[in-house]
């Protein structure tokens, strides 16, 4: 079962987690179901996620999900991180909750926190936090380390985030967002205006086979997987725009990768080059201007602003809605100033 959201950004080195050498006698067998005999506690779904987004290699290259190994292939799993320890450490960081029962938590996280611990950013996380202020959570089978975590979001990505406190929750949500019946928006401020101005976006999508650190579209799906977003204008503000983006899937990056894929990148996502003039005039004033809004608002402008389930306990669905942050609100004025004074 593959649960996650977005994840925050990554180092572009590659770490080996394991190395297998095939027996001389090695009959042809389904790359899933040699590793799922070799690696006992990956399931065969995430196995096949991971040869999608290509992190199973043999002989050093890049695989389909249908190869078959041969006699003597060396099959390495490599990931963007290193063998990570599991202990978390308990921080006092004040974190913004929107809604708190017994079973499950909202939290509305700033941008610049990275949700979980992990490769350079073992400290100062959500979860730090969480385990600070809250004691025996839930940790996902296979995702240890990561207590009451069913989803995440990028790190410069502001916005609402449920926790589960109980293995109750942690199961109900988890199936939730496997089914894709979570409900999520998000708000974004993009380069252009997009044409028709509602519309869906159903391509492909997976870790860059070039630069592990981004995302991107594979229109042919040959890599990657399934992602689905649905996108509506809010505010057309000339040369960038406000969206509405509906995520059917909640793949690493789905929104950011989405949106660049049809000419629409995220304003000032410098990951996915949104943090140079792609839309507008070539004059200076217009330049400092956009210059002037990257530093009002220093990371890709997206915000989860509203997230909806069913309750594990209750059954009744639940919607939470956030205001957008301060940085958010201001950049949109400034733009909604511009338009108006040329």
């Amino acid at each position: 079962m593959n649960v996650h959201e977005e994840i925050e950004e990554v180092d572009d080195e590659l770490f080996e987690h394991h190395r297998i050498v095939a027996d001389a006698g090695q009959s042809l067998l389904r790359i899933d179901k040699f590793l799922m005999d070799r690696l006992p506690n990956a399931t065969r779904s995430k196995l096949q996620n991971g040869i999608r987004d290509g992190f199973v290699k043999v002989n050093d290259n890049a695989i389909k999900p249908n190869y078959k190994v041969h006699p003597l292939d060396v099959i390495t799993v490599v990931l963007p991180e290193p063998p990570r320890d599991t202990d978390v450490k308990p921080e006092n960081i004040p974190l913004n909750i929107v809604f708190e029962d017994e079973h499950l938590l909202v939290v509305n996280k700033e941008a610049g926190m990275v949700v979980h611990p992990a490769y350079q950013n073992w400290s100062g996380t959500l979860v730090n936090a969480l385990t600070f202020h809250f004691q025996n959570l839930p940790e996902m089978k296979g995702n240890e380390g990561r207590p009451g975590l069913v989803h995440r979001i990028d790190k410069d990505t502001s916005g609402l985030l449920v926790i589960a406190k109980t293995e109750l929750a942690m199961t109900s949500l988890a199936k939730q967002f496997f089914d894709h019946s979570i409900e999520r928006t998000y708000n974004a401020i993009v380069w252009g205006v997009p044409e028709p101005v509602e519309g869906t976006i159903n391509v492909n999508v997976g870790r860059s086979l070039k630069d592990r650190r981004i995302t991107v579209a594979f229109p042919e799906g040959d890599f990657g997987r399934t992602a689905i977003t649905h996108y509506k204008l809010l505010t057309d503000l000339r040369y960038v725009s406000v969206l509405e983006c509906k995520l059917e899937t909640g793949r690493t990056h789905q929104i950011r990768a989405h949106m660049k894929y049809i000419g629409h990148t995220l304003f000032n996502d410098a990951t996915y080059g949104g943090n140079e003039v792609l839309k507008g005039t070539v004059f200076s004033k217009y330049k400092q201007f956009v210059e002037n809004c990257f530093k009002i608002i220093p990371r890709q402008a997206l915000h989860a602003k509203t997230l909806g389930f069913v309750h594990p306990a209750t059954q009744k669905f639940l919607q939470f809605d956030s205001e957008l942050p301060l940085d958010f609100k201001e950049v949109i004025e400034k733009w909604e100033g511009y338009v108006k004074n040329h």
